[in-house]
């Protein structure tokens, strides 16, 4: 559509007359993806909050026998992050489902000051730890063994939904070794759902409200996901 609108200037840009899918195709192939990617880049700079997820899609294990999964089942899992201020899929990578859901963090470029969302799949104190020293913040679910001690609690507002917020360090040896400072624990109960969650994050200056409300905007993603393909979690 967008080169039909400059369909005078067709010629010049090497597609003729008539600008079909497949002559677009065959146009690609002999131009690096980089050019776009820049251009992309520049255009989505801006500072963003970013939501990490994956999904598992199920395969016919006769047919791709190389996606192993189960032993009756193939599959793949497609890892995602989506900016939530834009609804552009920053990053896409496609795995074996049998792959776990925090691998992806080792692919992701972490920008400064941007909020990163993901379920409780994600949690690795030490991949954690790398998006706090990239100056980045993380908001994500406790899990429910999680080791710690309170440092000190900080005001909560049970009318609003939260039980309680409190800066804590984490107790045992490994995950104080990977994760060596101070994290934030928000519990918090959902009255539309009536949902108690309980949040770990690094960041300390929003409302323990508005980290409730960051973690909920991480259904954009779940939207995007069932939208695109029928997949099973």
């Amino acid at each position: 559509m967008c080169i039909n609108a400059i369909a005078n200037k067709s010629y010049h840009l090497g597609f003729g007359k008539v600008v079909a899918i497949s002559t677009i195709t065959r146009a690609n192939e002999n131009r690096s993806y980089k050019i776009y990617e820049e251009h992309a880049m520049l255009l989505i700079k801006e500072a963003k909050r970013l939501y990490i997820d994956a999904t598992t899609i199920d395969l016919c294990l006769s047919t791709f026998f190389w996606a192993t999964f189960r032993t009756t089942k193939a599959g793949i899992k497609l890892h995602a992050q989506i900016d939530l201020k834009t609804a552009i899929p920053e990053f896409i990578v496609f795995s074996n489902a049998s792959v776990h859901d925090v691998n992806a963090l080792d692919f992701i470029s972490f920008e400064a000051n941007s909020f990163y969302i993901m379920d409780k799949g994600y949690v690795d104190y030490k991949r954690l730890y790398r998006i706090h020293l990239c100056n980045a913040f993380f908001v994500t679910r406790a899990k429910d063994n999680m080791n710690y001690r309170r440092l000190y609690s900080h005001s909560k507002d049970i009318k609003k939904g939260v039980i309680y917020d409190q800066t804590i360090m984490l107790n045992n040896h490994y995950a104080s070794k990977d994760y060596p400072e101070k994290l934030r624990i928000i519990k918090f109960k959902d009255d539309l759902s009536g949902l108690t969650l309980i949040f770990l994050t690094n960041n300390f200056h929003l409302k323990a409200t508005d980290i409730a409300l960051l973690y909920k905007a991480r259904w954009d993603i779940e939207m995007f996901s069932n939208g695109s393909s029928n997949t099973s979690r």
